[in-house]
């Protein structure tokens, strides 16, 4: 029965009876009732289970996103130094600049897109730069040419408007905790050992397996290799969080922000800081 129903999904001709309803069978296997195809439903054509989710929840779309802890600013890393605290700690930071920009591109209310967010753009450039639909979004807005837009979803977008800047000394304070994001250092290919730290065999006695990564399975049972298995493959050039840093310096003269410890990306890379996400305190449990 589940066989032939899922069969009949890809038949757009399919249409069931008002009075059809799933078999148990089905309901206990939520797998397969991804809903990709449009007929199985009897609420209408579905384009993804996002649109199910919209239709449990009163018919609104629901979009799923990451909750930010507050209001965040993009930067540019520009490298990592040694800072001396007053006391003689020898503390190492990352330093972070920021230009011209971290200007509010776009205000996202639940009631016109079904979430509330905050788009920032960052980072200013030639008109030539950017397409015109991208200059014309921006300068709906009031503002200038920007390469970068990132959106900030918040529990509530109240005192943002379009063109409004973003003062980092507003908005951080010395010994703030963040989290900063950002593509981390590409590696390329790389074997299991680099990529996953695995260890080598032995390296004398007559051993011939070395570097090599090993067994990848078993054999006839299952027949085939788990997917998710660690295995040699390209390493680095992805998107990488590090959570809770503190921030140890703000330079408001040279526009720089000191950051302890290292953070994802070569310097010149973009990064993403927000605040500190801590569950019950600045985030629902929930």
């Amino acid at each position: 029965m589940e066989v032939s129903l899922m069969r009949s999904t890809r038949c757009s001709s399919f249409s069931p009876s008002p009075t059809w309803k799933p078999p148990v069978s089905l309901l206990a296997r939520p797998a397969l009732l991804s809903l990709r195809s449009s007929s199985l439903c009897p609420l209408g054509p579905l384009s993804s289970s996002r649109d199910l989710l919209s239709r449990r929840h009163g018919g609104r779309r629901v979009t799923v996103m990451s909750m930010e802890a507050g209001i965040g600013v993009m930067g540019t890393k520009l490298g990592m130094m040694t800072y001396f605290e007053p006391d003689g700690t020898v503390v190492p930071v990352t330093v972070v600049g920021f230009r011209e920009g971290n200007i509010v591109a776009q205000v996202k209310t639940a009631a016109t897109d079904g979430y509330d967010a905050v788009q920032v753009g960052y980072r200013r450039v030639r008109d030539r730069k950017l397409t015109k639909p991208e200059l014309g979004h921006l300068e709906k807005a009031g503002a200038i040419p920007m390469r970068h837009l990132q959106e900030f979803r918040l529990q509530s977008v109240d005192g943002f408007e379009p063109g409004q800047r973003l003062v980092v000394e507003d908005i951080f304070k010395e010994g703030d905790l963040v989290d900063v994001s950002g593509n981390s250092i590409g590696k390329g290919f790389q074997g299991g050992i680099k990529r996953h730290n695995f260890r080598r065999g032995l390296m004398t006695h007559g051993s011939k397996s070395h570097r090599a990564l090993g067994s990848i399975g078993a054999g006839t049972t299952p027949g085939r290799v788990y997917k998710g298995k660690k295995m040699p493959g390209r390493m680095g050039g992805t998107k990488t969080k590090i959570r809770k840093l503190k921030i140890v310096k703000i330079d408001s003269e040279l526009r720089v922000v000191m950051i302890k410890g290292a953070v994802p990306g070569k310097p010149g890379n973009l990064l993403r800081i927000t605040p500190a996400k801590i569950v019950g305190k600045n985030i629902p449990k929930n």
